[in-house]
């Protein structure tokens, strides 16, 4: 059986008892080797190194004690660790925990001739060896029980984060806990959402964080109910970003929210990303993905109060402020079904004077009036438009 060692007898006693006594000097030698070849034990805290010293004193204890009892084949338990907390998981790493082990293994295996009672030889060093084997894998248990632990941690406290973008409460603490999961505050944000696969959230988490480390940009990212939302730094254009990151959403419009300038800002980008996603249902050819300003118009008649915010203060004021002649033109051409000629006569003037001012028109807003899509925007924001200055004056 694994870890079984051969019968007691008074030369296995009398080399348990010279472990006994020679615990302490051991545990010393092994800090002071420690201190001599390992660079990063020399510079860490004074806590640390206090700590690491009390484990390397249990593993002795605990090879002694499993040493004691040869007939019991039992595996090396996790406990030799229990005397550290948990915290010195992060400051030490996997790779530094086996090289503490393999010091203080080498210390003891350097003073078998000592210790052992004459004859006992070869019987310490082959459990030597058997218990290297079996404090390894207590080593790797210890190390994947706290990444298990930090990743389900980091997993909730990810999803807080997304929560308080997504319900416009993120604060100076989101930002933190953030930067707390690697979010190092890129200058540019923007927030995709779309359905949730049918799938393990986990997995689907990870294959976003796949997709965002190929693609060279940061994410935090949550599956909130039956959405699927992240939130994407180091971009500078949302749906390329959407389309890098496009795969494991479930089928259905996927829509990026527009670029704003930190993560407290990005719930302006969740907020319209959000009311994008709600609002394609009236636009059933939408591209996938879709930017959330290209669903103006839908958002603004599902009752989006900022679309039709923005719709009056980026299309009908500047045409308003350009000249009543930019406005009458469009609304005209619009009413003549997109027809130049149909306007010039309606307008008593050339076909190239409606073409010039359409062009304008373009200049002004960004949005072409011979393009079906942006027609139709432009139709929309004439009418919130109008609706605005009629609420105006009847007010006064």
């Amino acid at each position: 059986m694994p870890g079984a060692r051969g019968p007691v007898g008074p030369v296995h006693a009398a080399t348990v008892r010279n472990l006994e006594r020679s615990a302490g000097k051991l545990a010393a030698a092994a800090i002071a080797r420690m201190d001599e070849n390992l660079s990063w034990y020399r510079v860490m805290p004074p806590e640390n190194r206090s700590w690491i010293g009390l484990v390397a004193q249990a593993g002795i204890a605990a090879f002694t004690e499993w040493f004691r009892h040869p007939g019991a084949p039992q595996a090396i338990s996790t406990d030799v660790f229990g005397t550290a907390p948990r915290e010195l998981t992060r400051a030490v790493t996997l790779r530094q925990t086996v090289e503490m082990v393999r010091t203080t293994i080498e210390v003891v295996e350097t003073a078998v001739d000592e210790i052992a009672a004459p004859g006992g030889e070869d019987a310490l060093r082959g459990a030597l060896l058997v218990y290297a084997r079996e404090i390894a894998f207590a080593t790797a248990q210890v190390y994947a029980q706290a990444a298990e632990a930090r990743g389900a941690w980091d997993a909730r406290l990810e999803s807080l984060v997304v929560n308080a973008v997504v319900s416009g409460e993120a604060d100076e603490g989101d930002v933190s806990r953030a930067a707390a999961l690697g979010w190092d505050s890129p200058e540019r944000v923007t927030v995709v959402v779309g359905s949730a696969p049918d799938a393990d959230n986990e997995l689907t988490v990870e294959a976003i964080r796949r997709a965002a480390r190929y693609a060279k940009m940061q994410v935090l990212t949550g599956v909130l109910g039956k959405r699927l939302v992240v939130i994407v730094g180091g971009t500078d254009d949302p749906l390329r970003a959407a389309k890098s990151l496009i795969a494991p959403f479930a089928a259905g419009p996927v829509v990026a929210g527009p670029l704003v300038e930190d993560l407290q800002a990005a719930t302006r980008s969740a907020q319209a990303a959000t009311a994008g996603l709600r609002a394609c249902a009236a636009w059933p050819d939408a591209p996938r993905p879709v930017a959330a300003d290209d669903l103006l118009p839908e958002r603004a008649m599902a009752g989006d109060a900022t679309a039709r915010g923005l719709l009056v203060e980026e299309i009908y004021r500047p045409l308003e402020r350009a000249g009543s002649a930019l406005l009458e033109t469009l609304s005209v051409y619009l009413e003549q079904a997109n027809s130049l000629e149909g306007a010039a006569r309606m307008l008593f003037v050339h076909p190239n004077t409606v073409r010039y001012r359409l062009r304008r028109v373009t200049d002004v807003t960004g949005w072409s009036p011979s393009d079906v899509r942006s027609a139709f925007t432009l139709r929309v924001a004439l009418m919130l438009g109008r609706l605005s200055a009629g609420e105006a004056g009847t007010s006064r």
